[in-house]
């Protein structure tokens, strides 16, 4: 097989993996970058799930879907996500002082379910 031949098998096989909407455009969700340091990811965390935020941080307590793993990191990339989608078509980022990213992989894992809008 040619070079060319399996890149474009490579990029078809990376373009399956990409949820789309109904309507086409690509599912977006929003997850802490991991380039990011943990203090920095707190301070956000604290901002998107206190009284400021408004992101829905139920389920990053103990003994719900999305605790473990309990990191920093999963735990701001799930309120990250809940905010972003939540604020997103009111003028709401996903930038969190530049603690967060956009990605169109699904980041859900196990039983924990990270939330895509339209």
């Amino acid at each position: 097989m040619s070079i060319v031949l399996l890149r474009i098998m490579l990029a078809l096989l990376v373009m399956s993996m990409i949820t789309r909407k109904s309507d086409g455009e690509f599912e977006q969700w929003c997850i802490a970058d991991e380039q990011t340091p943990d203090d920095e990811l707190q301070g956000a965390l604290d901002w998107a799930c206190g009284g400021s935020g408004g992101a829905d941080c139920s389920k990053i307590q103990v003994n719900q879907p999305c605790y473990y793993p309990n990191t920093v990191r999963d735990h701001a990339s799930y309120a990250f996500n809940s905010y972003y989608q939540k604020y997103k078509h009111k003028g709401g980022s996903c930038y969190f002082k530049g603690a967060a990213m956009i990605t169109e992989l699904d980041p859900s894992h196990n039983s924990c379910h990270y939330e895509s809008m339209p």
